[in-house]
């Protein structure tokens, strides 16, 4: 290639194939740079759901997605958080909540002061002092306003049905003027010199003639499978060590009456169960161990443990690891393609998004892109594991009842920089920072308190505060978070209001 590419094309199936193509065709067309989309047969159902971390609303804004037409059509929902549960009650359920927890007190960071308060006898947990997570328990939807702005951060995600999202971003893709092609399936073809990707011969629908699609620049969206990753042999990495679990059943069940604004997952002897509130379902991931449960029992189970009577049951495998080098010659795997990921807090969008951040961020300004692709493989690697530590910490650190899928679980594989920041959080409360981290330091904290770990001392900068600022500051801020979700809809009150 003798310049910078000017015809992309993108290869995949669902949201990944469309966030991709949508995200490059609006950065990129400005410089003349064309995108093809080839679409491969859906691999969804109706009980497939994406559970989103915050990012996504900025990303959305970014591609001038109506946030409000976006959740009618989809027939989404918001998220909150996620509320973790013990079915046995051997241990007490904690609130994960996006956003702040507390405010600065005499300007230091607030868990420290809690940590002090709460080894002097507080009895208010730390989840109290989470605006978000306060809302989502009453049932209420948050509106971030002046005043909560200046408190903390408020922040939330989406539940919103597989399907619908990605029919509605297919249809932005076209009017952002990507071309479109269907295929069964893709073979790409090699220069025999440099082993690029030319193009791609197109196997069509029953009926369908033939096509080939020709680019310089190649997007391997196709799901665990990497059509184009795995014909130029990119290798794979498996991290079957670090999670217990191997199958997920999805099905869905009738809504609930009041909407929650958050998840609920609930942890039970071999496994945990996830139920997802939308307008129209209660979206239910049942995630085991093929050798622990069967897949009938799984069924049994999930709808036993959801409360529901479920349909559309789906069994898949869950195979976690990263493929060794996530851009490989003329050609960048994004989603699945590049790292499958634990089903537990939902990084896969995550996972999409900043892997198009960074590409974009190094997209090649010539035909020489060696240093661009070096680094950018680099930084994704940096970003898997970290999202990949976050996941593993539920396991490692779990202090559900002895069971077998959670006493394995406390047994897997931990990363040393995993290892390092539990270890550090339990000496003094303190998150050691990691380039290229997703999740910040009080859902680290909120994750770690949760589960039952209590570190041995704190800052001791805070105790230049006096007990009487710091008991008034505690009041002062229970009393704004009381007074602020009164003030807030409910859930669907919302929700029928926006959209």
């Amino acid at each position: 290639m003798s310049g910078a590419p000017d015809k992309i094309v993108v290869v995949g199936r669902d949201a990944a194939l469309w966030l991709a193509a949508c995200v490059l065709r609006s950065a990129l067309g400005p410089a003349g740079v064309t995108v093809q989309a080839v679409e491969l047969p859906t691999r969804l159902g109706p009980a497939d759901l994406h559970a989103t971390l915050p990012p996504l609303e900025a990303l959305h804004g970014l591609l001038r997605i109506d946030e409000a037409a976006l959740l009618r059509v989809t027939r989404g929902a918001f998220s909150l958080g996620q509320n973790f549960a013990d079915v046995s009650g051997a241990t007490p359920a904690f609130f994960h909540a996006h956003g702040a927890y507390g405010a600065p007190i005499d300007n230091r960071d607030f868990f420290p002061f809690w940590l002090k308060a709460r080894a002097s006898g507080l009895g208010v947990a730390l989840e109290d002092f989470s605006l978000t997570a306060a809302a989502a328990k009453q049932g209420r939807m948050l509106l971030p306003d002046a005043e909560i702005e200046v408190f903390g951060r408020a922040d939330y995600g989406y539940h919103l049905p597989a399907l619908a999202y990605a029919a509605t971003l297919k249809t932005l893709a076209g009017r952002l003027g990507v071309t479109l092609y269907q295929a069964l399936a893709v073979d790409p073809l090699l220069d025999p010199e440099t082993g690029d990707i030319t193009a791609l011969d197109l196997k069509p629908e029953e009926g369908g003639e033939g096509r080939r699609v020709e680019g310089q620049f190649f997007i391997d969206a196709s799901g665990g499978e990497g059509v184009l990753v795995s014909a130029l042999g990119v290798a794979r990495e498996r991290w079957r060590g670090f999670f217990p679990a191997d199958r997920v059943l999805r099905a869905v069940g009738p809504r609930f009456a009041a909407l929650p604004p958050y998840a609920d997952i609930r942890a039970w002897a071999r496994g945990w169960v996830g139920l997802y509130p939308s307008q129209a379902h209660t979206h239910v991931a049942q995630v085991y161990a093929s050798d622990l449960c069967t897949d009938d029992q799984a069924f049994e189970l999930a709808g036993r443990i959801s409360g529901h009577a479920l349909s559309d049951a789906v069994v898949s495998i869950s195979d976690p690891g990263r493929r060794v080098e996530a851009w490989s010659r003329n050609c960048v795997a994004l989603g699945e393609a590049a790292c499958v990921f634990d089903p537990v807090h939902g990084v896969e969008l995550q996972a999409v998004q900043l892997g198009l951040v960074c590409l974009l961020s190094l997209f090649p300004v010539s035909g020489q892109f060696r240093a661009e692709r070096a680094e950018y493989n680099a930084v994704l690697r940096d970003v898997y594991e970290r999202l990949r530590d976050f996941q593993s910490a539920h396991h490692v650190a779990n202090r559900y009842a002895n069971a077998p899928f959670w006493e394995r679980a406390r047994a897997a594989d931990a990363s040393d920089v995993l290892v390092h920041k539990i270890a550090t959080f339990q000496a003094r409360g303190e998150i050691p920072p990691s380039e290229h981290e997703t999740f910040v330091a009080d859902g680290w904290r909120a994750l770690l308190i949760g589960h039952g770990l209590s570190p041995d001392t704190y800052a001791p900068m805070i105790d230049r505060t006096s007990p009487e600022v710091m008991k008034g500051e505690f009041r002062r801020i229970l009393s704004f978070i009381k007074d602020q979700v009164l003030k807030q809809p409910t859930h669907d009150l919302y929700l029928e209001s926006f959209c």
